[in-house]
């Protein structure tokens, strides 16, 4: 029997050097139970890919605070489809386009893309794992 809820890749993708946020983000994941593979800062889109293969992860929580997580992330679904990880659960949250912007507009764009889940920067981590958990229940249940 596991002794985890599931396995997540976290990190930030491409130029991005905030951190903070996906420490923060895999602390408390660690604390509610799953397992963590953490990327850290400007992580290429293909360790991200090669960690999930590696490791057989359920989801990858992407944190991006810089503003260009659109075009870091642009075809990022599709490639872990083309690597076997078609039913991979993608999260995305923080600072996700530069200047104004409105949630709802960069909420369905991320979508449009491909992910699963998109977080604004203030939501509460707690929030987040709840989501994973009732994604990864229904996941395993056979539904998506």
């Amino acid at each position: 029997m596991e002794d985890h809820l599931g396995c997540v890749i976290t990190g930030t993708v491409g130029v991005d050097a905030h951190v903070i946020g996906t420490k923060v983000i895999s602390r408390a994941l660690r604390d509610a139970g799953f397992m963590v593979i953490e990327l850290g800062a400007q992580t290429p889109v293909e360790e991200f890919i090669r960690a999930a293969q590696e490791t057989a992860a359920d989801a990858m929580m992407i944190s991006s605070l810089y503003g260009m997580a659109e075009l870091d992330l642009e075809g990022f679904r599709e490639k872990c489809t083309e690597a076997g990880l078609e039913d991979i659960l993608l999260y995305v949250g923080g600072i996700l386009g530069v200047a104004r912007h409105d949630f709802a507009e960069d909420e369905a764009k991320f979508k449009r893309m491909g992910f699963d889940r998109v977080y604004p920067p203030e939501t509460d981590i707690r929030a987040a794992i709840e989501d994973l958990k009732e994604d990864l229940s229904r996941k395993r249940a056979g539904h998506r």
